[in-house]
């Protein structure tokens, strides 16, 4: 791994829920993470989410939580950033089209100066996939071949592409994103199949379920293994762990009032050689920070003391 001492970036994970302060607050908080000095906002994707029916447990999240489109959020937030490097973390791409996908993020690259980095996932949520009306058995197949053809959209004049699952026939696409087809792709998941999509496309690794340093570099070392194989440098692979998982019970939640262990996760994963950590806001807010300013106030904290103990 990675020798620790390697200074961090730092992203924080945007929380939808501010918006219930109104679309003042969403830009203000945009701001201010900006401003505070992180270097990149990510925004989660679910489009809908299921109840719980006869033949369908619950899920891990409540089916009523606020969610704002992720593409939408961050066109917004670009219009009132100009620094901070803007993506998703994670955007569900097999169940989104994918010619429709180049085109938007084409567009908030072209409109953000080229500050994009799109974070991709296969998703977990089957009757999220059918009220979108795409196959979620098949998702992983599909996603290697969407990768593939955001790359051809974003950087061939004329598209031709004919896979199993996606076809076009002298198609164009303009304008392309400032970042042409090297805009960067950072994927998302903890299985065999993700670290080998990793290593075979991705220009890094997103990963939300880190326990310890043995369990990251199995991981890792699946992912340098993949790009070896598919002829890449496995070093030009980027690493990037959220701090903590999104929480599901009440301990979890209290994590982020704990600064000391918060710092002390950071100081973990890049002892294990990432080189991002990602912040969530949303846990903050359930922490106890239960407004856009107190959510500020705590990453500002935050970073003071992050950029003091991991650069």
């Amino acid at each position: 791994m990675e020798e620790e001492g390697i200074a961090m970036k730092l992203s924080v994970e945007f929380p939808s829920v501010s918006y219930r302060e109104g679309a003042a607050a969403v830009a203000q908080l945009a701001r201010a993470i900006e401003a505070i000095g992180y270097d990149h906002i990510d925004i989660f994707d679910h489009v809908v989410m299921g109840y719980r029916t006869v033949d369908r447990p619950a899920g891990p999240y409540p089916a009523g939580m606020p969610i704002l489109e992720a593409l939408m959020v961050l066109s917004y937030m670009a219009a009132v950033t100009s620094r901070v490097t803007l993506g998703t973390e994670v955007l569900v791409l097999p169940q989104r089209q994918p010619t429709l996908v180049a085109k938007q993020v084409s567009t908030l690259d072209t409109l953000s100066g080229g500050r994009v980095r799109l974070g991709l996932g296969v998703g977990w949520q089957a009757s999220e996939y059918e009220a979108l009306g795409e196959d979620f058995h098949t998702r992983g197949q599909r996603m290697d071949e969407a990768i593939q053809l955001l790359r051809a959209y974003w950087g061939d004049a004329q598209v031709n592409f004919d896979g199993q699952y996606y076809h076009a026939v002298a198609m164009g696409m303009e304008p392309k994103p400032p970042q042409g087809s090297r805009l960067p792709l950072w994927i998302g998941g903890h299985s065999q199949p993700a670290y080998r999509r990793v290593g075979r496309f991705g220009d890094g690794w997103l990963a939300s379920r880190i326990d310890d340093a043995n369990s990251a570099q199995r991981a890792i070392d699946a992912i340098r293994r993949a790009a070896e194989t598919a002829g890449r440098d496995p070093d030009s692979i980027g690493l990037q762990s959220m701090v903590a998982p999104p929480p599901r019970d009440e301990a979890d939640k209290r994590f982020y009032a704990d600064h000391d262990r918060v710092v002390a996760r950071v100081a973990a994963l890049q002892a294990m050689g990432f080189q991002w950590a990602a912040l969530n806001a949303t846990a903050i807010f359930q922490a106890g920070a239960r407004s856009v300013e107190a959510m500020i106030d705590v990453l500002g904290v935050l970073h003071g003391r992050l950029r003091a103990e991991v650069g």
